[in-house]
């Protein structure tokens, strides 16, 4: 078969360190593995315009493999050029770069490495609330100037303890963030999701459940988004909803970019109606250079704390990822079932309630 993967260049960290498994240099570990069964093997980070290599190779490839940190974008149209295409596999946890309802149709089967990022990605959450809740970011940037005025960072330097925090989506990432913030003492944690968790998850955590996402927002000193992408998240966090929010709410992306608006994050923080975003997910990656989210701030000089999508790809999570999408392929080939967690899209259906209509 031909094996296309998507992935991201990793210059010469890649030469140096070869657990960056996620790179086109050091290819997911798997071309010799691949290559010994007698399959062609295409790897690029080539991804923009029909003339990509990308592009070029979609059209007879029967299996492609891409990642959230660098998503080949496989549309509706390129899934009908794909005549060959039978399994699309993300190296990482997001599908949200793949046309899902245009792989049902044509019974493509999609698979991500459900958990592979988990722990990465809620540890990110917590850093980056506290990055933004201390105001460390200016702090550092004075330092590197060379400067020292304790009263210019400390006048938007707060606790997390005491605050109440809200997560978007309580499910294997948003649950593990919950379950770190416990130990600081905040006020209250609060959660917003289309399935309540299990009893006895919610009382392990103290974490209560607001169904109305306006009413949410109203009750949060921190935001943290941590559900899929898909139809009915798309631009949830918006500039009507930001109108229900605290003042001065810090939010914290880590889901994908497209989930919050980015003109409205962007006047709401130089408004100072929001005190902070950070994450490192955008609506377009690579993000372009004139992207708002690069240079953001609220009216006193701070609030910025985006950075480039890496928070599930470090190097525990390169291997766990790697691993992950070999055994993918391998029970592919050899026609065994798939474990149920991973299948996003089965034969001609969505076999997760993450994703597609609920």
């Amino acid at each position: 078969m031909k094996v296309l993967a998507v992935l991201y260049k990793g210059g010469e960290a890649a030469k140096q360190e070869p657990r960056l498994l996620g790179t086109i240099e050091n290819q997911l570990g798997i071309r010799e593995w691949l290559e010994s069964k007698g399959h062609t093997f295409v790897v690029t980070d080539d991804k923009e315009g029909e003339n990509s290599v990308f592009q070029k190779n979609i059209v007879d490839a029967d299996i492609l493999i891409t990642t959230p940190f660098h998503p080949g974008y496989l549309t509706g149209d390129l899934v009908a050029k794909a005549k060959n295409l039978k399994l699309c596999v993300t190296a990482g946890v997001g599908s949200d770069h793949i046309d899902l309802n245009a792989c049902v149709d044509r019974k493509i089967q999609v698979l991500e490495v459900t958990g592979s990022n988990v722990v990465s990605v809620a540890e990110h959450v917590v850093m980056s609330i506290l990055l933004l809740v201390r105001n460390f970011v200016p702090a550092h940037e004075m330092i590197e100037r060379g400067d020292w005025m304790v009263s210019e960072v400390a006048r938007n330097a707060y606790d997390l303890e005491g605050k109440v925090v809200g997560t978007i989506g309580a499910g294997r990432i948003g649950y593990r963030v919950l379950q770190r913030l416990v130990p600081f003492n905040c006020k209250e944690l609060l959660y917003y999701d289309y399935a309540a968790l299990p009893a006895d998850a919610a009382k392990a955590v103290g974490a209560r459940r607001v169904e109305d996402l306006k009413d949410f927002v109203s009750q949060c000193d921190v935001i943290t988004v941590n559900c899929p992408l898909h139809e009915g998240t798309r631009g949830l966090v918006n500039a009507e909803l930001l109108k229900h929010a605290k003042k001065g709410l810090w939010i914290v992306n880590t889901a994908r970019g497209a989930i919050c608006d980015k003109d409205a994050i962007a006047a709401a923080l130089k408004a100072g109606q929001i005190n902070g975003y950070a994450g490192d997910v955008w609506n377009v990656q690579p993000a372009p250079k004139d992207h708002p989210w690069r240079t953001m701030k609220n009216p006193i000089g701070g609030g910025n704390g985006m950075v480039p999508h890496y928070s599930g790809t470090t190097l525990d999570a390169q291997a766990r990822y790697a691993a992950g999408t070999k055994s993918i392929l391998e029970n592919f080939f050899n026609d065994k079932p798939q474990e149920p967690a991973n299948i996003i899209v089965g034969i001609g259906k969505y076999e997760t309630k993450a994703y597609g209509q609920r």
